[in-house]
């Protein structure tokens, strides 16, 4: 097997014993790169010399972490002291910060190394980059995380970092057919990525399994509990099919029942549940907690550069700006009853079983998808993680999201991956 296809987990596992070579590693991936990188588009910055040399030396030194010697996709969101950082914009092109995002600095204390920056959509919204579905080239990867999901799902990459405001994570993490992880609010720090939404935005990551992303969350959290679960008993499941059930399109609707039909039975309880009352308010509610937010944290790219922005984005600051401090303040309040409210739920059950998209990703590149299914767990600040478990009618992945109680992510990733096993992961 070539390196570039191992996972994450194995390829750590064996440079750790020292029977493979971060730089074969690298040099893998950039073959990888060279051969695919021509009709994907994911990436914005390649510096192949300065990561063999980094290579080389993780190879000469001693283990530096969980993380060593394993090459990095980096979102375009993300501040990197040796690589350009433009955003997603070219209002901010050739822009070379001073510091690494922590994020990226505590990847880099592990041992990893970053062999690029991935496209982001414009300033991490819904304005779509040039990145296209590695598993159909016509079809959206998703966004705004696109190019660090493709990466990883075209083998470029064993992992890569992205951020989630609406369905940022779990949305490219579908539709390229990988695992996906958003972390529970405020577990990653966020220093040094392009804000949005100081109530929303979260530092997550992308592998092609969930054991690759314990390793990626221990080290972004600082939880080894991430990485040394125990075998979990059977999980309590709740089966949420979301107030929003009805957009879901045949192949999702099929898909989320198949899986609860396979875990209902092995389960320690499965059954349905509903959310709070008010439940059907979530997603507007997490639209206008993120107009507001961005209207703000965008202010100079609003007020200095308006003309270089997309109407999408231009339209989404104008309905923030519209939105005044007392109507958001009511909002965020809204946001934390809810979170209260919801919390309820997982004195019964471990995790819920939700939808992750409307279905396949959608044919086109001039836009990345409806984040539907995610808005709600976003505003809540809960974790979660989408398991790809199948295809949908016209060949392309669909799969299911899991959704933890906030702040017990060791228990989900546990919990995920008794499912991803019995779910043919």
């Amino acid at each position: 097997m070539n390196p570039n296809r191992l996972h994450a987990w194995q390829a750590a596992d064996r440079i750790a014993r020292r029977e493979l070579r971060a730089e074969d590693l690298v040099r893998a991936c950039l073959e990888r790169i060279d051969e695919r990188e021509p009709a994907l588009h994911a990436f914005v910055q390649l510096d192949r010399e300065a990561a063999l040399a980094q290579a080389r030396a993780l190879d000469a030194g001693p283990l530096r972490g969980w993380l060593h010697g394993l090459p990095l996709g980096v979102k375009d969101v993300f501040d990197t002291v040796d690589l350009p950082t433009g955003y997603g914009t070219p209002i901010h092109a050739g822009h070379r910060p001073a510091a690494d995002a922590a994020a990226v600095s505590l990847c880099r204390e592990a041992g990893s190394l970053v062999l690029g920056k991935t496209v982001s959509t414009e300033l991490a919204n819904m304005h779509p980059g040039p990145t296209c579905n590695p598993h159909r080239l016509t079809h959206t990867p998703g966004g705004s995380s696109s190019g660090s999901a493709a990466a990883v799902a075209d083998f470029m990459l064993p992992l890569a970092l992205g951020t989630q405001t609406a369905g940022s994570l779990i949305r490219p993490a579908a539709f390229c057919g990988i695992v996906g992880y958003k972390p529970s609010l405020g577990r990653v720090p966020r220093a040094g990525v392009k804000s949005l939404s100081e109530s929303l935005d979260t530092v997550g990551g992308f592998g092609r399994c969930v054991r690759d992303i314990a390793l990626l969350g221990a080290v972004l959290t600082g939880d080894a509990r991430l990485r040394h679960w125990q075998a979990p008993d059977a999980p309590r499941i709740g089966l949420c099919r979301t107030p929003q059930w009805d957009q879901a399109d045949a192949d999702t609707q099929r898909t989320w029942q198949h899986a609860a039909d396979v875990l209902a039975p092995l389960a320690a309880a499965c059954r349905d549940t509903a959310l709070p009352a008010g439940s059907l308010a979530w997603v507007q509610l997490q639209k206008d907690v993120m107009a507001h937010e961005t209207a703000r944290s965008l202010s100079h790219e609003r007020t200095r550069h308006a003309a270089r922005l997309s109407t999408p984005l231009r339209a989404l600051l104008d309905a923030g700006s519209a939105i005044d401090g007392a109507m958001h303040a009511a909002d965020v309040a809204a946001v934390m009853r809810a979170r209260q409210a919801v919390d309820a739920l997982f004195e019964r059950h471990d995790l819920l079983l939700a939808p992750s998209t409307l279905g396949e990703a959608p044919a086109g590149l001039d836009h990345t998808g409806d984040p539907l299914f995610c808005r709600g767990w976003t505003m809540l600040g809960l974790p979660c993680i989408h398991l790809p478990v199948g295809h949908g009618a016209s060949g392309l992945p669909v799969g299911v999201q899991l959704i933890g109680r906030y702040g017990d992510d060791h228990r989900l990733l546990g919990a995920a991956q008794w499912a991803f096993e019995r779910l043919g992961g």
